[in-house]
């Protein structure tokens, strides 16, 4: 475990773009970090073990790719000579320049980690935002040394690299062009670098200077403009100004507020419970522009007695901007789980000794599960929150809701941003203009017919959806029907009258019970207007 003071990011122009050569001519991509240590040492390594990918590295010949795994990827000590050769316009020395690295010798000791990442566009807005109008490429991400290059619990000041949740949000970011983009609670600046795909400028604000520093040369390092840095809290760097977008993964994590409780700035906000996500849904309509979009993730306590997604809605309607909201919960934990998932995820581990200044495991633990009962909590939801500011004054989304299932191919941002355009367009429609409308299947919905055994007619008819939010949902007959010949070609309240005709049931009481539904499978994804 290193004890050296761990020297700041320095986003120096020059010696980014020496490293981004660098970092081209050695080849150094996800794909060739992954064939150099094979499936196994790569799923060890998301686990947090870097043992077999250090062995899989040292088993096979010496390789710029390969040393840059060992250095940059892992954060393990590398001979001075072999980064000089696979950083040969960096050299080791322009690492520590960078503050990515000290010298101990003839030893390179990383002081950051620097690691490939995949990205993939899905829309042809990036297109026209990147003259280039690559659809998939590469990033380098900067980031702090993780618990396995450590060897022990994060510093609180620790910028993340890109994760899970990070992941998630990037994934969720809408397609579609942008003016202007916020990212509040930068960090590595992951979502500043997606969001700048679509977007002609962006603002990226963090609390941490460091964090800052990061996003400046990861902006650099991949050779990205239009990318500006605040620092500050929350909305408080841009108050004045209007947004097309806002894009967050905040530091949401509800912490104890005692002694001996690490405050981690990349989770932690230093509010009391879930008061972070309250204040950025509260606050986030004056800064979003008329018809502009937030998207952040979130936790919302349940209290006994009280729904956590009612906790949502009621932050929702404080908001003194009227808000469009469509809230999807995607994980409910008790405060056990909740509790550990936090303490772990600050790299103490159960039956670990405790590092210098930092309590047990289960020291931890206890102190959160108090901190929950205190306020009631019985449970914390996790999701994915959209919310816009309505351009027409009234609010005409209003959605809570849960989705635990698995999440299915493709674009799940893709799928928001028709969602939404379908929620406008159905907002004008009345019955009457709807059933005029001509509608078609999506291409990744399936039905599936359940059947008691010898029994000809199903028992159960679902629709499913493949990609997605992956939503199965239960129709009867006369929707299933109706589904299944909405191919584009004839109106809504035509195929409802040949229904109707063919059930032998009215035509108006058939309309007025399908027309609702017809909404949702709209706006869910299940149909499309042709």
């Amino acid at each position: 475990m290193m004890t050296d003071p761990i020297p700041d990011p320095n986003p120096d122009a020059a010696l980014t773009a020496a490293l981004r050569a660098d970092l081209f001519d050695a080849g150094y991509t996800a794909d060739a970090v992954r064939g150099a240590w094979g499936p196994l040492a790569d799923e060890a390594v998301g686990h947090g073990l870097h043992g077999p990918a250090l062995a899989a590295l040292a088993a096979q010949p010496e390789t710029p790719s390969a040393t840059l795994a060992r250095l940059l990827f892992l954060g393990a000590p590398t001979p001075r000579a072999s980064v000089d050769t696979a950083l040969p316009r960096t050299r080791a020395s322009g690492l520590v320049a960078l503050g990515l690295a000290r010298i101990h010798g003839e030893t390179v000791q990383p002081a950051a980690l620097v690691r490939p990442q995949d990205f993939t566009d899905t829309d042809d807005a990036a297109a026209d935002a990147d003259p280039s109008g690559s659809s998939a490429g590469e990033w380098w991400i900067a980031s702090d040394l993780d618990e396995a290059a450590l060897g022990g619990p994060l510093p609180t000041g620790h910028v993340l690299g890109v994760g899970g949740a990070s992941l998630t949000l990037a994934g969720l970011q809408l397609p579609t062009p942008a003016g202007r983009v916020l990212d509040v609670g930068t960090g590595c600046g992951i979502q500043a670098l997606r969001a700048r795909r679509v977007a002609r400028d962006v603002v990226a604000t963090d609390v941490s200077p460091r964090a800052l520093a990061f996003t400046r040369l990861n902006a650099l390092l991949n050779d990205v403009d239009g990318i500006e840095t605040r620092l500050g809290s929350l909305f408080d760097p841009v108050r004045g100004e209007l947004f097309d977008r806002v894009v967050s993964n905040p530091p949401f994590v509800i912490t104890p507020r005692v002694a001996g409780v690490p405050a981690y700035e990349y989770r932690d906000a230093g509010f009391a419970g879930d008061d972070l996500v309250a204040a950025f849904v509260t606050g986030v309509g004056e800064v979003l522009a008329p018809g502009g979009t937030a998207q952040l993730l979130g936790n919302w306590e349940y209290h006994a007695g009280s729904d956590g997604l009612d906790r949502v809605r009621e932050w929702v309607d404080a908001s003194p901007v009227p808000l469009d909201a469509w809230v999807i919960e995607r994980e409910l934990l008790d405060p056990l789980a909740y509790a550990e998932l936090w303490v772990r995820d600050g790299g103490t581990a159960p039956g670990a000794s405790s590092a210098a200044g930092t309590p047990g495991y289960a020291d931890l633990v206890g102190a959160w599960l108090d901190d929950l009962a205190a306020r009631g909590v019985t449970a914390v939801g996790f999701g994915y929150l959209v919310l816009r500011r309505a351009a027409s004054g009234m609010p005409t989304l209003r959605r809570f809701e849960r989705v635990p299932q698995p999440l299915g191919d493709g674009s799940l941002g893709g799928h928001l941003a028709e969602a939404l355009a379908a929620s406008d367009a159905l907002a004008a429609l009345n019955d009457a203009a709807l059933a005029s409308c001509v509608l078609e299947v999506a291409g990744d919905v399936t039905e599936a017919r359940h059947h008691l055994p010898g029994a000809e007619d199903p028992s159960v008819l679902e629709l499913r959806q493949g990609g997605a939010l992956a939503r199965t949902i239960e129709v009867d007959p006369a929707l299933a029907a109706l589904v299944g010949a909405s191919d584009g070609d004839l109106p809504v309240g035509v195929l409802i009258d040949a229904i109707a005709d063919l059930l032998d049931v009215d035509a108006g009481a058939l309309r007025a019970d399908l027309l609702p539904r017809v909404r949702e499978l709209l706006f869910t994804g299940f149909l499309r207007f042709a």
